[in-house]
């Protein structure tokens, strides 16, 4: 175990005593440990150190969570970084927008590190199970490709954030069946992840704005489905 490359964690919050306890208690577990004050130097940091995880703070001076998030998501080296939301904001508008940049998750203050510890396990966890499966699936005409993350479609490349990726490749997995927002919440973003049903919505929106409206149907009242029609 002590031959395996330590897991790079990047904090990213204006409060010093937030970012002392958490790199104390990352670095205690184990975790390598960067950290950033505000959401402009967190960008540059993130771009050099490359972390595995970034917690992110949601209010910073200078530039807030949500937009650092986005920013961040368009680095092609941390496409596969998960990024935490760490906030004391709860309304539901600001949940929504931490998720439409591409959160894996999102906890509210004051943070427990215990917890936040397992939350960061499981999201491991999950990504090993995923990464057991079929790495291709070819249906109608597209190659869904999970270790690129990217869309052949009739030899168009087309790259997804993470989320997005894998709302489309279960789905695809799972063509003709009816899953509800509550299914796709569990088997993508987990059960041990509050996620608002709406991000869904969100999601299945963009991946269709990528791809196109011909893929994804929309069943009423009941959820979505990937459709061979």
């Amino acid at each position: 175990m002590s031959d395996k490359p330590k897991v790079k964690v990047l904090v990213v919050d204006d409060e010093p005593d937030i970012v002392d306890l958490l790199t104390y208690n990352l670095k205690k577990e184990g975790y390598e440990v960067e950290s950033a004050e505000d959401g402009i130097k967190a960008v540059k940091v993130a771009s050099k150190f490359v972390p595995d995880v970034i917690l992110l703070d949601i209010m910073m001076p200078n530039q807030d969570g949500v937009e650092t998030c986005r920013q961040m998501r368009e680095i092609p080296d941390l496409k596969n970084t998960f990024i935490i939301f760490l906030t004391a904001r709860s309304e539901e508008y600001s949940e929504v927008a931490a998720f439409d940049v591409g959160a894996d998750d999102y906890i509210t203050k004051p943070i427990k590190p215990r917890a936040l510890m397992s939350r960061i396990a499981a999201l491991f966890r999950r990504e090993s199970k995923k990464e057991q499966e079929f790495t291709q699936i070819k249906i109608k005409d597209l190659i869904i490709d999970r270790t690129s993350y990217t869309i052949d479609q009739r030899g168009t490349i087309i790259t997804l954030p993470k989320k997005e990726f894998e709302l489309l490749y279960f789905l695809a997995k799972n063509p003709n069946i009816v899953f509800s927002r509550d299914d796709l919440l569990q088997n993508i973003w987990g059960a041990d992840v509050y996620v608002l049903a709406r991000t869904v919505d969100v999601h299945i929106r963009k991946v269709r704005e990528k791809i196109g409206e011909d893929y994804i149907t929309t069943v009423k009242g009941v959820g979505y489905k990937f459709d061979l029609n």
